[in-house]
């Protein structure tokens, strides 16, 4: 069956594919150590660092992950009519666990061709490979979150057919009211709402987490009826006025030349957050904007590529950044406001193009997804 296209879901794909090569590249100027990635531990070396790294990463493009999320449940949710859930897991499995399995070996095994890393890791990692991504993929997080996603439609479909506007809007508001709770882990109590060491499950943990994102994207799709200019308006609003929180919320913690643990640098960057929940909502309700019957066909084109390119980019971000940064965050070959984007533009392209020509190969969809 030919995949769907909707023109504004190209976009979304296409540019929140950039989105998250504009995060890792950012990592490279606020990372502790020398790997190019935001470990346990971050400093920032300067006050451009400070600022360009909470712009690009977090106001820019903290919602990529989201946008992934919503763009998918808008597509599958409610599933097809008759089709069962076993369809829909053999369906799903083989649009995206081929290319996945391939790229958490490739990503075990391939750095040992330049010296990325030892057999020891690589083999290491290898045994890791049934529980959990390796230590050179963390972008490959997403994809275990996703799968869940997956595996909650065909329960959550029955109801979503039925479910009332009102009835929507209700577990919308649940999920927006959970999206506190990092921050209340965080400056409250880290046991909330029943958690203790042996009940790791809050009162509101099975309407958090991105299930809230799934629902949100139906709503949207079904229920909000705005005219074009609302969806541009309030979906403006709404994404800088989340951004700008993000934006603010890692500046003020990112004092240069202190040495921070991440997750207190990062401590409104969660996907999960009202920042970005908000900042999410409001870019996907302006993409909706989008009228047009078909993308041009350099957008559709990336609207297809975009799978093989986030499970390939790592590959080449990671040169890039280093011979960008040149040994030194706080004086790369070119200013950090434009050192960020040029990585990320960069990695972009030379993804673009790999997966363009691998997927003209014979099985493409088992390497790449196309």
């Amino acid at each position: 069956m030919k995949e769907e296209r909707i023109a504004f879901l190209d976009y979304v794909r296409a540019v929140a594919c950039l989105m998250v090569m504009l995060v890792h590249a950012s990592e490279n100027f606020y990372g502790a150590d020398s790997s190019g990635l935001a470990g346990n531990m971050s400093q920032l070396a300067t006050e451009a660092n400070r600022w360009w790294v909470a712009f690009w990463d977090g106001g820019v493009s903290r919602t990529a992950v989201p946008l992934f999320m919503m763009v998918s449940a808008y597509l599958l949710v409610p599933m097809r009519q008759g089709q069962t859930m076993t369809q829909f897991y053999a369906r799903r499995a083989q649009r995206i666990l081929p290319p996945f399995v391939l790229f958490l070996v490739l990503y075990c095994v391939l750095p040992l061709a330049w010296g990325g890393m030892t057999w020891e890791q690589s083999l290491a990692d290898l045994k890791l490979l049934p529980f959990n991504f390796p230590s050179m993929a963390g972008h490959l997080w997403f994809m275990y979150p996703l799968i869940s996603l997956y595996i909650i439609i065909p329960i959550l479909s029955p109801w979503l057919e039925r479910a009332t506007r009102r009835e929507e809007e209700i577990f919308v508001g649940l999920f927006a009211f959970t999206t506190l709770i990092p921050w209340l882990h965080r400056f409250v109590t880290p046991e909330l709402w029943g958690e203790c060491f042996w009940n790791g499950f809050t009162a509101f943990w099975y309407c958090s987490g991105y299930v809230g994102y799934l629902v949100l994207a139906h709503y949207v799709r079904v229920h909000l009826g705005w005219s074009r200019r609302k969806r541009l308006t309030v979906g403006a609003t709404c994404f800088v006025l989340g951004a700008a929180f993000t934006v603010w919320s890692f500046w003020l913690k990112g004092v240069p030349g202190e040495l921070i643990e991440t997750p207190a640098l990062e401590w409104s960057w969660e996907f999960c957050t009202p920042n970005v929940l908000l900042a999410t909502f409001g870019l996907f309700v302006a993409f909706t904007a989008i009228q047009r019957p078909k993308a041009p066909a350099v957008v559709t084109s990336l609207g297809r590529l975009s799978y093989g390119m986030y499970l390939m980019h790592m590959f080449f971000l990671a040169p890039i950044a280093a011979y960008v940064v040149n040994g030194d965050v706080a004086y790369p070959l070119l200013p950090v406001w434009l050192a960020i984007p040029v990585i990320a533009l960069a990695t972009y392209v030379c993804s673009a193009l790999t997966t363009k020509i691998l997927s003209l190969l014979p099985g493409s969809k088992w390497l790449v997804g196309v």
